[in-house]
C-alpha cells in the first residue's frame, strides 16, 4: 500500500485537476513500489500512467517514447565500496553521513513537511574518488548506481540531446537510485560562453528543469575536474557541494596502511615511508601501485619476500615518474637516470 501522504495527494490531484500534481505523485508511487520489489504493479502503474493499452489519456501533455527507453543511456554498477573504507577529509565525511541519515530517516523529515537533500555536486582534480564516493553512498543507502553514458546521450541532431535526458529524468523518476553524472561540465557548461552553439545552451537549460524536477528518492550526484566551466545557475540546484582535493601525505599514508594489512607480510618499510616515495600523487594512482605490490606477491608465491618486490616496484615507479616528466631538448632522455626517491 502507497503511503498515506501520496494517496492524498493523488485525490487532490484527481479533483482539482492537477495533471503535474498527479504525473509527480504516480511516480513516487512506482518508485515505492519498485523498492518493495513490487515490479509487476511499478510495471501496470507506469503502464496506466502513459495510457498504453487501456485506452486512458495520458498524463502528459504531449506523446513520449516509453520511460524504460532512458535505461539505455545509463550503466548500472553494483556498489561495492563502503564509506567506512574510504581515507575522506572530515567536512566529507560529516556532510556524506548527513545524507544517509536524511534518507533513511526520510519519514521523520516529511512528518515535518521536509524533503531529505539528494543533489550533490562533486569537485577536485581527477583520481581522488569522486567516483567511489558515489558508489559508496549509493552502496550505503543500498541503492542501484546509475552511471550516465554520454556516448550515447549527446546526439548529433537539433534537440536530440535534450530529448534522451528527458527519457533518462523520466526513468529515473519512477525508480529509487544514484544517478551519477561524471564530468559533469560535458552537459552543465557556462551558457554565457560565446563560443558555446545554442544547442549547448538549450541542453542546459533542459538539464537544469530536470534536476529542479527530481523526486527526493532520486539522488543526483555530479562530478566535475573542472569547476570553472559549470554554468552559475548549475552551482544553485545542488544542495551540497563537496571538495575533494588531493591528499595530504598523511592522507595518503592512512590510505596505504589499508592496503599493506592485506599483504600478511612485512613491506620492509611504514606505509609513511611509502607515501613519501611514492610522493603527491592521487588516490587512484597509489591504488594502482599497491594493486601491482598485491599483483606480483600473489605471482611469487613465496619465493620473493614482499621488501623485495616493494623495492622492486618503487624503482619503476621511480622510471614512470621520470618518464613523464618534460626533457629538455638538448637532453637525452637515455642518458639521464630515474631519480632515486621521487617525491622527496
Amino acid at each position: 500500500m502507497a503511503r498515506s501522504d501520496l494517496l492524498v495527494s493523488l485525490v487532490r490531484a484527481g479533483t482539482s485537476g492537477d495533471r503535474r500534481l498527479m504525473k509527480s505523485t504516480v511516480e513516487a508511487i512506482i518508485a515505492e513500489e519498485r523498492s518493495k520489489q513490487h515490479n509487476v504493479l511499478a510495471e501496470k502503474l507506469t503502464k496506466a500512467m502513459n495510457g498504453m493499452g487501456n485506452g486512458v489519456h495520458q498524463l502528459q501533455a504531449v506523446p513520449v517514447e516509453p520511460a524504460h527507453r532512458g535505461r539505455d543511456f545509463i550503466a548500472e554498477v553494483q556498489p561495492q565500496r563502503r564509506l567506512e573504507e574510504l581515507v575522506l577529509p572530515d567536512l566529507v565525511r560529516t556532510a556524506c553521513s548527513q545524507l544517509i541519515e536524511e534518507h533513511h530517516r526520510a519519514n521523520v523529515l516529511r512528518s515535518h513537511s521536509l524533503e531529505p537533500r539528494h543533489r550533490v555536486l562533486l569537485v577536485g582534480p581527477p583520481g581522488n574518488g569522486k567516483t567511489t564516493l558515489a558508489e559508496a553512498v549509493a552502496e550505503a543507502l543500498a541503492l542501484p548506481l546509475y552511471v550516465v553514458r554520454y556516448e550515447l546521450m549527446i546526439g548529433s541532431y537539433l534537440g536530440e540531446t535534450a530529448s534522451r535526458l528527458k527519457r533518462l529524468f523520466d526513468y529515473v523518476r519512477t525508480t529509487p537510485c544514484v544517478l551519477f553524472f561524471d564530468e559533469f561540465d560535458v552537459l552543465g557548461k557556462e551558457r554565457g560562453d560565446t563560443h558555446e552553439t545554442g544547442e549547448i545552451k538549450r541542453v542546459v537549460s533542459s538539464l537544469l528543469l530536470q534536476i529542479d524536477d527530481l523526486p527526493s528518492y532520486a539522488i543526483v550526484m555530479a562530478a566535475t575536474n573542472h569547476a570553472e566551466l559549470l554554468d552559475r545557475a548549475v552551482w544553485r540546484r545542488f544542495q551540497i557541494r563537496m571538495e575533494l582535493p588531493r591528499p595530504t601525505q598523511k592522507q595518503m599514508a592512512a590510505f596505504i596502511t589499508t592496503f599493506l594489512a592485506r599483504l600478511d607480510e612485512p613491506a620492509g618499510m611504514t606505509a609513511e615511508t611509502l607515501a613519501k616515495r611514492l610522493g603527491p600523487v592521487s588516490y587512484s594512482e597509489a591504488e594502482q601501485f599497491c594493486l601491482d605490490l598485491f599483483r606480483q606477491q600473489v605471482l611469487a608465491m613465496g619465493e620473493r619476500p614482499l621488501k623485495t618486490i616493494v623495492a622492486e616496484q618503487l624503482k619503476l615507479w621511480a622510471a614512470r615518474v621520470s618518464a613523464s616528466q618534460p626533457q629538455d631538448e638538448g637532453l637525452s632522455r637515455a642518458g639521464t637516470s630515474a631519480p632515486e626517491n621521487p617525491g622527496t
